[in-house]
């Protein structure tokens, strides 16, 4: 149907292009709604004389009218209808909006749907109401109404007009709702970006800082002037990256205050991106952690401070015991070789008690320097210092040799001894360090075990290693004190009076030195069990 057709003529398509051009303007330039809604309203009361119109803004959430322009009508007319609820019988504009299709009312007087406002319409002579629904993009946005003081039908000219500066008021009604919620949304961002306790920035891709909040002028004393133009590289150095994935990356870094005050910082780096997923902007945030790392290391420095305090008074409780130990130790040997060499001085003695006095005199000699070559075999390894000289060691003749020396012990002690294995393997070590890594722990075992107890020497093939195992089912150690076992002369508050705390930091360190590893399980009230892995000797390998 043509422009003719509908009754539009010439002139009509003339103002209404112009008019549209000019309020399409208004629109584009942010010109306020109310205004906009006026020219709306007046451009069709020029074209149909003796009309008044109004437009009316639904509220979606009181799902009332609320007046938007209304500029020929009474102003006591739009006030009385400003909150109009929409609803069947709610006048043209109010049934129109609820309903979803233009309502006519060629006689307010005859018209059931305005019972409730006949009164008011006709204290101004309102006589005719005709009201189309305005349709935004999604849902109803209000009314566009047209008013006459007799009774009226709409023509088709009026109906063509009114479908076109709806159409314009709906535009208008929309682009308002963009612009508003683009403005609400610029505030917040704007609140929440000034406002901020935490130093935020806007930056470009290659992070050139373009805007600044308050905060970060303050974490780095620079005005707004100052920061702007530099670059995240120069604010930020000594970058340690936490986190980093598509379009954003968190780091640790240093910065610099303006009077030379260095801050330790996170700053996050996130994208800004357009609509078509290309990153547009930076957004930067940056948290000060000066004060919370310097609170963790002091903390962490507290922390040392009391180990390394533990550590020197450990340290000195093992030391006194060393002493008071090697003391004993020392004393009773020491008492023989005075005792014995006065007896060969003083008594004329046969050569059978004067060859009994010297080998007592010789053993207890053996004794004191034994315990110095312990003493300074823990002390070569502290320092790395220990000689050594590798080669086959066969365990089988070796464990038979430490058995039967400390065969006396055991018998003394009422603890059985026993090799669980003859397998004739070899290991790649020194033939005295495992001999006396082997002492020790069979004496510790026959020493803290209990009487009918029994201590068992096994051996076998591990890999290219050979695992060598001491166990005893004597009383056990508590775990609290399994830490404890390789500090020297740490004897566990033992009430004993055999040893000065070596025997297994030694065990330890010369098993280390020959390239092998010893540990230690123990359950309390079951027994110990000592484990050594030893470099298996080639010789061992191809048998």
């Amino acid at each position: 149907m043509t422009s003719v057709d509908r009754g539009v003529d010439h002139a009509d398509s003339v103002v209404l292009v112009q008019r549209q051009t000019e309020l399409l303007e208004q629109i584009a330039t942010g010109t306020p709604l109310p205004q906009v809604l006026t020219g709306i309203a007046t451009t069709l009361e020029e074209l149909l004389p003796g009309s008044s119109c109004s437009v009316l803004l639904l509220d979606p959430d009181t799902a009332t009218l609320r007046h938007g322009a209304a500029p020929s009508l009474p102003t006591a007319y739009s006030a009385g209808i400003d909150g109009l609820p929409i609803g069947v019988g709610a006048g043209s504009c109010g049934t129109a909006a609820y309903c979803g299709e233009s309502v006519v009312a060629a006689d307010i007087h005859l018209d059931p749907r305005w019972d409730r406002y006949r009164n008011l319409a006709d204290r101004f002579g309102l006589r005719a109401c005709w009201s189309t629904p305005i349709r935004g993009r999604d849902r109803i946005t209000g009314t566009f109404a047209v008013y006459h003081l007799v009774p009226h039908e709409p023509t088709s000219r009026e109906e063509h007009l009114v479908e076109r500066l709806t159409h314009l008021a709906s535009i208008a009604i929309d682009h308002d709702g963009l612009l508003g919620a683009l403005s609400e949304s610029e505030e917040r961002f704007r609140r929440a970006f000034e406002d901020n306790a935490v130093g935020m920035a806007l930056a470009t891709v290659s992070g050139v800082l373009t805007r600044v909040n308050r905060p970060l002028r303050t974490l780095l004393g620079r005005s707004e002037v100052e920061l702007l133009g530099s670059s995240l590289d120069d604010l930020f150095a000594d970058r340690i990256p936490r986190t980093r994935d598509a379009g954003h990356e968190e780091y640790e870094a240093t910065t610099r205050t303006a009077d030379g005050l260095v801050l330790d910082v996170v700053v996050t780096v996130s994208q800004i991106q357009d609509a078509g997923g290309d990153a547009r902007a930076l957004s930067v945030n940056v948290l000060d952690v000066t004060g919370r790392r310097a609170a963790e290391e002091e903390r962490r420095r507290r922390v040392d401070a009391e180990l390394a305090q533990h550590a020197a008074e450990a340290a000195n409780r093992a030391k006194t015991d060393f002493v008071s130990a090697l003391a004993h130790e020392l004393r009773t040997p020491l008492q023989a070789i005075t005792g014995f060499a006065e007896l060969l001085g003083t008594l004329d003695l046969d050569g059978e008690r004067r060859t009994a006095a010297l080998d007592h005199i010789t053993a207890a000699a053996g004794h004191i320097l034994s315990m110095v070559d312990d003493i300074l075999d823990v002390a070569r390894i502290e320092v790395n210092a220990l000689p050594l000289t590798l080669a086959d060691v066969p365990l089988a003749q070796t464990v038979t040799e430490v058995l039967e020396m400390l065969d006396p012990l055991a018998v003394a002690e009422r603890v059985s001894l026993k090799a669980a294995t003859d397998t004739p393997l070899s290991v790649y070590a020194n033939d005295r360090r495992v001999r006396q890594v082997l002492l020790n722990l069979v004496a510790n075992a026959i020493r803290y075990n209990q009487p009918g107890g029994t201590v068992t020497v096994d051996w076998v093939a591990d890999g290219p290693d050979v695992r060598i195992t001491v166990h005893d089912n004597g009383s056990g150690i508590p775990t609290e004190l399994l830490d404890r076992l390789f500090t020297p002369f740490d004897r566990l508050g033992a009430d004993r009076e055999e040893g000065v705390g070596l025997g297994l930091p030694l065990a330890r360190g010369l098993t280390e030195a020959m390239g092998g590893t010893l540990a230690v399980r123990s359950v309390v009230d079951t027994g110990t069990t000592v484990t050594v892995l030893l470099p298996q000797s080639p010789i061992s390998l191809v048998e």
